[in-house]
């Protein structure tokens, strides 16, 4: 029997049309949420996300604020335009796009934004909040994921869940979010010994990894669901971490690639910088 789909591009326009809503009424208490957004350089998917994202931003009624720098940008200016949006009250969230130029230190950027302008949920307050059970900013891909999960009405408590990636942006704040679920959580990784036997245990497999239909049929245990974070750029196509047909046939619910966690990722970036203006 084939799996249901998980369709990211329909839950995340119903997320979006709500955060328009919600937004509208917001701005007639005199409040408009806005996103910065920091591009540097001419990487061209990273001009697409950045593209993708000011949509997002006018498309649900936020001020957008997009800032291109170039290639050259030092890292002193780069905090020099980050305490400048931490100190502006019409910018709610700040994202700085990666990947950044090699004369810049990634870490250290993101640690001078200001927790609660953290839209994207990388600044270590809030990734230790997230560790410590408290409330955080949460990233933005793995909180689409779990989105994605509560649409199957599959409880989470006891279930094994297998994170395939220890990647600080998706596989360790996923791995924490579904521990707090109460599931029974693996990462596994390049140097996890007998990758496939833990894969095959899982009643929820992550797939993170960044490399092309690595999990195969043979993988993936009967029912499984499976979501499928890899975007990979092949002569085909947009291809998943997972080899989707096969996978499909066994497993009870599975993301497509496009359409399943990537348009998931801009709703959640836009529901965050939406709650954070309501608290301003």
């Amino acid at each position: 029997m084939a799996a249901q789909i998980l369709d990211g591009k329909k839950l995340s326009a119903e997320i979006r049309a709500k955060i328009k809503d919600e937004t509208a009424a917001l701005r007639e208490k005199g409040i408009v949420p806005g996103l910065a957004v920091i591009l540097v350089g001419e990487n061209p998917a990273s001009k697409v996300y950045v593209g993708q994202k000011e949509k997002g931003c006018l498309e649900a009624g936020f001020a957008s604020f997009l800032h291109r720098l170039p290639s050259s940008t030092s890292q002193q200016e780069l905090l020099g335009l980050i305490n400048r949006l931490n100190a502006d009250a019409s910018v709610h969230g700040i994202l700085v796009q990666l990947p950044l130029p090699p004369q810049i230190d990634p870490d250290t950027v993101l640690a001078a934004i200001r927790p609660e302008k953290d839209v994207d949920g990388f600044h270590p307050v809030n990734i230790g909040r997230l560790a410590a059970g408290l409330p955080a900013c949460e990233p933005c891909t793995p909180k689409g994921i779990m989105r994605l999960l509560r649409t199957t009405g599959i409880p989470l408590p006891g279930k094994e869940a297998v994170v395939i990636g220890r990647s600080n942006i998706v596989g360790k704040p996923v791995a924490l979010m579904l521990l707090a679920e109460s599931a029974t959580v693996t990462i596994c990784h390049s140097r996890t010994k007998d990758l496939v036997d833990h894969v095959r245990r899982a009643d929820i497999v992550v797939a993170a990894i960044g490399k092309p239909r690595f999990v195969t049929a043979d993988m993936v245990k009967e029912g499984a669901v499976v979501i499928d974070v890899g975007i990979n750029r092949l002569e085909e196509g947009l291809v998943g971490d997972v080899d989707y047909a096969p996978v499909s046939e066994k497993a009870s619910w599975i993301t497509p690639v496009p359409g399943g966690v990537g348009p998931m990722t801009i709703a959640m970036l836009l529901e965050n910088t939406l709650e954070q203006a309501r608290k301003s």
